[in-house]
């Protein structure tokens, strides 16, 4: 399964774990990887996305940065799955909630992931297909966030393929049908892994947490240094479950 190299990731003889994390910025990969792993190394400088492998508690773990958006994550995780061996994937990320009851600092685990991506049309199905994440990893995280104390929410999550959209209308309207918070990534990461299962004959397992940032519906934001203890929260329960 393991490969040398692929034409966006280089390790050149550094090792990749089975599990890794997944935040869109490369350098919130960096911040991981010298923050809670033990000797991490680089494995990837490709396009500057920067991808570490190191052990937590022991165990191998690697994090690398994705980019941001559904063709970005699918590449990236494509190639980690298929030609690198990798069985768990949970992308850790900033995500807008459009619940009321939801407030910044919350933690976001998705259940699922809707979507307006054209990723999904190659895979030729006849009706709409909401991916799934892992429930090995679902209940995991949640179990986790509950023994900590967090306040988290579990639900369906939409990955938009638009940051910045025409109708102003658009993000409120899915949260009338129960969405719990906006991202740009979890669908594909999600259909991937589905796909891969199936066509690698063995489980391969995504899962996407987050922490809000912002709720669209009051307008509250969180400030960049205020984010930086948030995420920490987010990437310790990936951790532990990893």
């Amino acid at each position: 399964m393991a490969t040398n190299s692929t034409p966006h990731i280089d390790p050149k003889g550094a090792p990749i774990a089975e599990t890794i994390l997944l935040p869109g910025d490369p350098l919130r990969a960096k911040f991981i990887a010298e923050t809670y792993l033990d000797d991490p190394v680089c494995f990837n400088e490709v396009r500057n996305m920067l991808g570490f492998t190191g052990t937590y508690r022991g165990k191998p773990v690697s994090v690398m940065g994705t980019g941001m958006g559904i063709p970005s994550i699918s590449l990236y995780s494509y190639e980690l799955i298929h030609f690198f061996g990798v069985k768990n994937l949970i992308r850790v990320g900033s995500c807008g909630t459009v619940q009321p009851h939801i407030d910044t600092y919350d933690v976001v685990i998705a259940q699922g992931a809707s979507h307006d991506s054209a990723y999904m049309e190659q895979y030729g199905l006849t009706g709409t297909y909401a991916p799934l994440s892992s429930w090995r990893l679902l209940s995991a995280a949640a179990r986790v966030a509950s023994e900590r104390g967090v306040t988290h929410h579990v639900g369906n999550v939409f990955s938009s393929d638009i940051f910045y959209n025409a109708d102003a209308d658009h993000n409120t309207d899915w949260g009338k049908m129960g969405i719990l918070a906006i991202e740009m990534e979890s669908a594909g990461l999600f259909a991937n892994a589905a796909h891969a299962t199936h066509h690698l004959g063995y489980p391969v397992d995504a899962l996407g947490i987050f922490t809000v940032s912002d709720n669209i519906l009051k307008g509250t934001k969180t400030t960049p240094q205020e984010r930086q203890t948030a995420f920490t929260t987010m990437i310790e329960i990936a951790l532990e479950i990893a």
